[in-house]
């Protein structure tokens, strides 16, 4: 069933949008047969079973953390990341260049922000993503690569797609007034439910979970 859900799903993907397999909660096996059909982009939540699986899955693996990280949890997740994009706090994104800098690592992030309805997101508001990006010079261990967000949850594709076009005129701003950033190339927005409305919006990357591995198993 895992493969023949992302054979679907990436028949409908155009060329050069990243499908990101969020395997949050589920074991090795499932990983395992996503990886022998090909997919090589993992996202997780938890720094823990981040961290296990990072060290105990083929070393090969995109390793995408994707869930709210406290400071104390770096070290479980930043020597294995590809791509943190659950950077959602300023006192986050400093511990994240202090960690970099006495580790010698750069390390790859994306700007959460948050636009949608939920006050329980995680995230910058559009103004805080702005002020951000205009003191990039003071995170030197820090590659900012874009920006991530989420819609409201709810049934009503309207809503869902004005949040996705405000996030998309979000990062076509901050591309614009950034154009020394060259990394500044990620928009990671989509997930099992929406992510084809995603599409319409300029998204690089979508996150999908359930709809490849069903639900979680543990």
């Amino acid at each position: 069933m895992i493969a023949y859900n992302l054979d679907n799903i990436k028949k409908e993907l155009p060329s050069g949008v990243k499908l990101v397999a969020v395997s949050k909660f589920h074991p090795f096996e499932a990983i395992l047969e996503a990886y022998s059909e090909g997919q090589t982009a993992f996202g997780e939540n938890r720094p823990q079973e981040f961290a296990m699986k990072a060290l105990q899955l083929p070393p090969d693996i995109e390793w995408h953390f994707i869930g709210h990280l406290q400071t104390n949890k770096l070290k479980l997740v930043l020597p294995y990341a590809y791509l943190v994009e659950s950077i959602d706090t300023l006192h986050l994104l400093e511990a994240v260049n202090t960690w970099g800098e006495k580790n010698a690592k750069i390390i790859n992030i994306l700007l959460e922000v948050h636009i949608g309805a939920e006050e329980s997101k995680q995230g910058f508001t559009p103004s805080e993503i702005k002020a951000v990006l205009n003191m990039t010079a003071e995170f030197p261990y820090v590659r900012f690569c874009g920006l991530m967000g989420m819609a409201s949850h709810t049934d009503d594709e309207e809503a869902i797609r004005a949040d996705f076009a405000r996030i998309k005129a979000l990062y076509d701003e901050c591309r614009a007034e950034h154009p020394e950033l060259e990394d500044f190339k990620e928009l990671s927005i989509g997930m099992s439910d929406d992510w084809r409305l995603a599409l319409d919006y300029g998204c690089t990357e979508v996150r999908i979970g359930t709809a490849i591995f069903g639900n979680r198993q543990y």
